[in-house]
């Protein structure tokens, strides 16, 4: 097998090509693949971002379908509406069911005239069929506002189920798909559901999404796709020895394959020193004071205060959650990969994880565990990416809490309770019931700030409310994207944060709003810092470019290398291969007009500055005390010098 084999499908012409990709020509996985694309095919760079042009990319990696585990995660890349560069972003599991295509990778241009459904399955044989269908805008809305007693992807997921049955059941096929936020807002993500093929149900807590950046905006808006089902009878596996993967993990880590990743993610699965398991039961134990609530706001709370907001969120938010999740039901399962790493924990039939969970939780003052459930479960019925969605909502309680804009010129019926110095948890639903208010109108635009937003991003917004509110902003002594929290690129491009306080989230990097950065909470000189959070970014590359599940990172990252040479027969050094394709996305954001620009907001500056006071980095925390934008210019340049230099060596 040295071939990576893409699908091309023009859904305006309903037509689809094949072609095939030498791994020897540095093509090792979908991101590689999409890069190329979209710098010399597409262009995409010189249109708008809902360009036809704008090609969704979609693939899996190499070593799907053997016999190594969490190698089965699909990944998304595609020109973002929101920063406006190329962005990448994973679906766990779906790699499981695409591999039986046949095919590795495919790639969506064109634009349907009606609201498009494609399917795409495989022979035994390997012989490839695409099925191109449509429904009517007007029945689509009809199927989000209710099927079978469900709404949004979960109705849409139903229908597919009910439309296409004798497809999924007979071809194992796995649906991947929007919801209204994609039809609506710059924020769409796209779903996908692991599906009982018995029963054509969908598997409880199964939802997962390839939800920054909005590519779920992109295939609608650009595309005219609401929903894909793939998968197949095509056996393609690059190799099964399990008896050469066991040797080579013990060559390695002097230990076996079992033993070894159930040591690497421990976290994921069960902690039995912290007593709970997962992204949302560790990070509220091992971050406690430092996870970021009330829209960033936590960073002005002395330690003492940040720890009893902390005591909040671990008697009315964590504990409900551990004991029926991690104590007693230990209702856990895959994403729909074998997988030993049960890694989801489902409650009441809702997945959990910390980073959706906090953006509709403490990070906009919901501290009562069930009322956020609630939030999550609406936001992801409308196919939201709640990441961005909680800094929209925080910075609109936020932005009300400073009287800059009135509840009722937000589309609010009621001040938020936003002040973490008198909230106290039995304000949790107040904030549970005006979040709705802020989702019901970013869907329905009936209000012409959040129309905006959903428009044109949170960015664009803040910059016009600047300017419309002018006398405000000079009485207040605060202006509108001072309470904003993102990263910006070109003029108007931005990514919100993940939800750690840490420089590494909102440093001058090309691919952020991920995981391809430092994010430690800690602080060094910029030229260290970006140095390290290069090569993490550089390590995350290969890690979404080979479809590795990032939970296996802790054994994945050291055996990758010897994949790609051992079984893909390729003598490519990885890292400066990542390095060169990080150098391309670079140079397609130059393009784009979408390079990092220098922070904008006074909260943001201030999420730097803390965190060097926080851990008592004396030399910086002395220089932000004694001229703060000095200080922080100083540092952006030469975080920034250092990436270009690196880049263009």
């Amino acid at each position: 097998m040295n071939k990576y084999r893409l699908c091309t499908i023009d859904v305006g012409k309903n037509t689809h090509i094949l072609e095939d990709y030498r791994f020897e020509d540095g093509i090792l996985g979908p991101i590689d693949l999409a890069i190329n694309l979209h710098l010399n095919k597409y262009k995409s760079y010189q249109y708008d971002v809902y360009s036809p042009l704008n090609a969704i990319i979609f693939g899996k990696g190499p070593f799907t379908g053997g016999a190594l585990i969490g190698m089965h995660r699909l990944t998304f890349i595609f020109r973002s509406p929101q920063s406006s560069t190329l962005h990448v972003s994973s679906v766990g599991g779906v790699g499981y069911r695409f591999m039986n295509s046949g095919l590795d990778a495919v790639s969506i241009v064109g634009k349907g005239r009606k609201p498009t459904i494609l399917v795409i399955y495989s022979e035994p044989d390997c012989r490839l069929n695409i099925v191109y269908d449509s429904i009517s805008k007007s029945e689509l809305e009809d199927v989000f506002e209710g099927f079978n007693g469900f709404k949004g992807v979960y109705a849409l997921t139903y229908y597919l189920l009910n439309r296409y049955g004798e497809y999924i059941r007979r071809y194992r096929l796995r649906p991947i798909l929007i919801g209204p936020a994609s039809i609506y807002t710059i924020n769409g993500a796209i779903f996908s559901f692991d599906i009982g093929f018995h029963n054509l149900s969908i598997r409880p807590g199964s939802e997962d999404s390839a939800a920054r950046g909005g590519g779920g905006s992109v295939l609608y808006n650009a595309h005219n796709v609401v929903a894909i089902l793939v998968g197949g009878l095509c056996e393609k596996a690059l190799f099964k020895d399990r008896k050469w993967v066991d040797e080579l993990i013990r060559q390695l880590f002097n230990s076996s394959y079992g033993d070894i990743i159930m040591k690497t993610t421990e976290k994921y699965r069960y902690s039995s020193k912290l007593g709970t398991g997962g992204t949302f039961g560790v990070n509220y134990i091992m971050y406690r004071d430092l996870i970021p609530v009330f829209g960033y706001n936590m960073i002005y709370l002395s330690r003492f205060l940040r720890l009893r907001l902390n005591e909040y969120i671990l008697k009315y938010f964590w504990s409900p959650f551990n004991k029926i999740v991690s104590r007693e039901s230990r209702n856990w399962f895959t994403c729909g990969e074998p997988c030993p790493v049960t890694c989801k924990k489902v409650y009441n039939g809702k997945k959990v994880d910390y980073e959706p969970f906090n953006a509709l939780g403490p990070y906009i003052g919901v501290f009562i565990f069930e009322d956020t459930l609630k939030l999550v479960e609406y936001a992801d019925s409308l196919g939201f990416d709640i990441i961005e969605l909680g800094h929209v909502i925080a910075w609109i309680f936020d932005v009300v809490k400073n009287g800059l804009l009135k509840p009722g010129e937000i589309g609010l019926s009621d001040h938020p309770r936003f002040d973490p110095l008198t909230y106290r948890p039995n304000d949790s639903h107040k904030n549970m019931e005006l979040a709705c208010e802020v989702i019901d109108g970013l869907i329905k635009k009936d209000n012409w700030i959040l129309r905006m937003i959903s428009d044109y991003g949170l960015r664009y917004t803040v910059k016009k409310l600047d300017e419309a509110y002018r006398d405000r902003v000079l009485d207040k002594n605060i202006s509108f994207k001072d309470l904003a929290v993102y990263v910006a690129y070109g003029e108007y491009g931005y990514m919100s944060i993940n939800f750690y306080w840490t420089p590494g989230m909102l440093a001058p990097l090309y691919i952020l709003g991920r995981y391809w950065t430092n994010y430690h909470p800690t602080f060094m000189s910029p030229e260290e810092y970006a140095a390290s959070s290069l090569e993490r970014a550089l390590i995350e590359y290969l890690i979404d470019n080979s479809g590795l599940c990032r939970f296996h990172r802790g054994w994945g990252e050291k055996v990758l290398p010897i994949l790609y040479s051992k079984l893909l027969n390729t003598d490519i050094d990885l890292k400066k291969h990542a390095l060169r394709m990080y150098s391309l996305i670079r140079l397609y954001s130059i393009k784009a007009g979408a390079e990092p620009r220098y922070w904008e907001g006074k909260k943001v500056k201030d999420i730097i500055a803390t965190i060097a006071g926080e851990i008592e980095v004396e030399e910086w925390a002395k220089k932000f005390s004694e001229d703060l934008e000095e200080g922080l210019r100083g540092w952006w340049s030469r975080f920034n010098d250092y990436i270009v230099r690196t880049l263009e060596g």
